[in-house]
Formats: structure tokens, C-alpha cells, sequence
């Protein structure tokens, strides 16, 4: 058993969830989080308060689960990324577990 922590922008929230489905991962969590860029973006510099950082609404996802079902899950989370128009992919990283109860 492992962990698999996905990062993602909101806008790919249900692609992330039927990216879970299809690996048949059917237990997970979730939580809203603010992703944080250090470099100046359009956003900042149009803003009337350059100097404050924004970050974008994110959602956070991870599970425990089997090897074979994050195997899939990195497939299938590599084809949607080389499908995206933008500069903010899908992340994934994987935890190995020593022990669990």
C-alpha cells in the first residue's frame, strides 16, 4: 500500500475525479487548498495591489491504495496533462507506507 498525493487547479477538479474512477481508485480525500506561484504573474501586475501574493483556488486529493491502481492512475494523469492548454498540469506524487493499522 502507498499514498498518492494529487495536486490540481479547481477547473480540474471532475477531470481528477474520473481520472480516479478509471484507475479504479474508489476511496480517496479531498480538500480545498490555495496554490502559491513565486514570480510575477498578469494577474499581480494588474493588480491595484502589486505587491500582495494571490493564490489560486487548488484541490488537494490523496489516497491509500494499491501499486497497480497508481500505475494506472500516472498513465492516465500523464495523457490528460499532454492534452492541457496550460501551464498549470496535474501533480502527482507517490508515499510509500511502512505501516498502516
Amino acid at each position: 500500500m502507498k499514498l498518492v498525493i494529487i495536486t490540481a487547479v479547481e477547473e480540474f477538479q471532475k477531470e481528477v475525479l474520473k481520472l480516479f474512477k478509471k484507475a479504479n481508485i474508489e476511496n480517496f480525500s479531498s480538500s480545498d487548498i490555495d496554490g502559491h506561484k513565486n514570480g510575477a504573474s498578469i494577474l499581480m501586475a494588474s493588480s491595484w495591489f502589486s505587491g500582495e501574493k494571490f493564490g489560486n483556488e487548488s484541490r488537494l486529493f490523496f489516497s491509500f491504495t494499491e501499486d497497480e491502481h497508481i500505475e494506472a492512475l500516472f498513465q492516465f494523469i500523464n495523457e490528460f496533462n499532454s492534452n492541457i492548454e496550460t501551464n498549470n498540469p496535474i501533480k502527482a506524487v507517490v508515499v510509500p507506507i511502512e505501516k498502516y493499522i
